[in-house]
């Protein structure tokens, strides 16, 4: 092991000399505490090393060890349920070694090395494999089958393969008598996991929450991002997505989040109950945790780690969904990184780079064809919170941001002021996915889907002008019919937009009751317009008993939509009613 002299601390950033054997992006041990650092620049002999644990104490003259290797995560049994730091060090094992807050220099492996797990194989002697082929299966959790597969870049024919309890560092396979495989695997967090074939974007991820499933829908293996100023419900909006989204695995990154709010996301999700098979969410959940007290530098390789992780579980062919909150804070760490290595400044401090970084982070997202002899097919969705500034997404994180994603959920401080939950504004969120997703709710849900939710859309759009008109002389100098569209647009956003996150209920919404939902509420304008025009009052139309029934519809069980149907019959019948007992408008 080459051995190296420091010469300058800078907070996170450790300058050594005599590492001219040593490469960018290799883990280094630095001082006689072994801390774990990682080469960021090299010039001459002298590499400039960030390192992930606090440097107090160090100074020059203290040793640097070189591994030779770059920052890898170890992928196997017992990833699920786990809560990792940025560079995935397991925190329960760390609690109880050193407490309730990390000890520098505590070495700990990052997946248990004595746990057994039942291999059972799916592969059997004389088969030939390649990389990415699956061989055998553990039954992780009660939810999650972990596939074993080949590393990538060994193949060969199967000489001995046994089925038993192993610990991950054991032999479960031999290849051509000589390449021995175990459940353990490693790899490099900054390289992205390859594959045979990206794949069109073609299915949504639905999520259950009505205005981002019917409105602004992402599709599975797609993009997107939240901006929005604290208190507007970023966090929430993740933690629904989290729970609902119709992934099997969920990669959640607390990426500088306060500490108090990571807390509640590791005592919330293992009480959370997953709606499809009544165990803890967690059972199908890898949480990483590195909040905002924990060293800068773990917080830029935090979001790398979660997607290496999400890329394995992808590679077995499984849907998955990475929450990265919030990527604001990842930038902030590099802009602390950059500054210290004296980088030429690019907006707002930040270095030229980000947005390349941005980039190479979201474009491991996709739908593909995983390596392997068959065509199975994975998806990584990767949703990441945007924390501006006083709520400005001019600011550089969003914008480099919102040139990559493709959805774009905008939360409002106005509206999360008046209570409207999920607090996304309709009018400047935005989907690129709309014409993939109206072909696949046309051929799914309801032919009609999408033309439904291009008038409700229309509707709103229109409500903000009347909104100005109102705001200048008042609602009386409107319409009947505008009014009526008032009335309508209220309907859409205060029982159809908003939504209960806390009530069991209203917490999930499927598109099966979103589509009903819309339609009935259509429905009453539709028939109001016609009954203006038959002369009928507005007024009347305004106090219909029925109203009341349609504000409660999203209180409906799933079991029960067929209620929705038979309030649509009812509107209906009182519509007409109102048209046949007649009615003058006020001159």
């Amino acid at each position: 092991m080459k051995v190296g002299k420091i010469i300058k601390v800078s907070g996170p950033l450790v300058v050594a000399e005599g590492m001219d054997e040593a490469n960018v992006y290799d883990v280094v041990q630095v001082s006689d505490n072994r801390l774990v650092g990682e080469i960021i620049e090299m010039r001459g002999d002298r590499a400039s090393i960030q390192v992930y644990e606090e440097t107090t104490g160090i100074g020059p003259g203290d040793p640097v060890y070189t591994t030779g290797e770059p920052l890898s995560v170890e992928l196997g049994p017992g990833l699920l349920e786990a809560m990792f730091d940025g560079i995935q060090r397991p925190l329960e094992e760390f609690r109880k070694l050193s407490g309730d807050f990390l000890t520098r220099g505590t070495k700990v492996d990052n997946l248990n090395r004595e746990k057994k797990w039942h291999f059972v194989p799916t592969a059997k002697v004389g088969d030939k494999v390649i990389g990415g082929d699956i061989i055998g299966t553990v039954q992780e959790t009660p939810l999650i089958l972990h596939k074993i597969m080949v590393p990538i870049g060994m193949s060969g024919e199967i000489t001995s393969i046994t089925e038993g309890m192993f610990t991950i560092i054991e032999d479960i396979c031999v290849l051509d008598g000589t390449q021995k495989i175990q459940m353990l695997q490693k790899w490099p967090v900054r390289k992205g996991r390859p594959f045979k074939k990206k794949l069109n974007p073609d299915v949504p991820l639905l999520t259950g929450q009505r205005v981002i499933d019917t409105f602004f829908p992402v599709a599975k293996g797609g993009t997107a991002a939240i901006p929005g100023p604290f208190g507007s419900g970023k966090t929430v909006v993740q933690h629904q997505l989290a729970k609902w989204a119709d992934t099997e695995i969920v990669v959640y990154v607390g990426c500088g989040e306060r500490g108090n709010e990571m807390t509640d996301v590791l005592m919330e999700f293992p009480e959370i109950i997953d709606p499809a098979t009544g165990e803890s969410l967690m059972k199908r959940t890898v949480l990483i945790a590195n909040t905002s007290n924990m060293p800068v530098a773990a917080r830029e390789a935090s979001i790398y780690t979660g997607i290496t992780i999400a890329e394995y579980f992808r590679d077995m062919g499984y849907s998955v969904a990475i929450m990265a909150d919030s990527t604001s804070r990842w930038a902030e760490a590099l802009r602390e990184m950059s500054g210290r290595l004296e980088e030429m400044p690019g907006d707002e401090g930040y270095p030229a780079y980000l947005a390349s970084r941005a980039a190479a982070f979201y474009e491991r997202a996709g739908k593909v064809i995983c390596n392997g002899s068959d065509d199975r097919e994975g998806a990584i969705t990767v949703i990441g919170a945007v924390s501006p500034p006083g709520g400005d997404i001019s600011e550089p994180v969003s914008q480099a941001t919102l040139r990559i994603v493709k959805v774009f959920w905008g939360l409002d401080h106005a509206l999360s002021y008046k209570r409207h939950f999920p607090a996304i504004n309709w009018l400047n969120s935005y989907t690129l996915y709309q014409t993939k997703m109206d072909h696949w709710m046309a051929e799914n849900i309801d032919p009609e889907f999408a033309k439904n939710r291009a008038k409700a859309m229309t509707l709103l759009q229109e409500e903000a002008q009347l909104q100005e008109i109102v705001r200048l002389v008042g609602r009386d100098s409107l319409s009947y019919e505008d009014q009526l569209k008032l009335e309508a647009t209220k309907s859409i956003r205060e029982d159809y937009l908003q939504q209960n996150a806390f009530h069991e209920i209203d917490t999930f919404c499927s598109l099966q009751k979103q589509n009903k939902m819309l339609k009935l509420i259509l429905k009453f304008y539709d028939l109001g317009v016609k009954a203006i025009e038959k002369g009928v009052y507005l007024k009347s139309i305004e106090k219909m008993p029925v109203r009341e029934k349609i504000a409660r519809s999203k209180y409906i069980e799933e079991a029960h939509l067929e209620q929705i149907d038979e309030i649509a019959q009812q509107l209906e019948a009182d519509m007409n009613k109102l048209i046949e007992e007649g009615g003058i408008l006020d001159a």
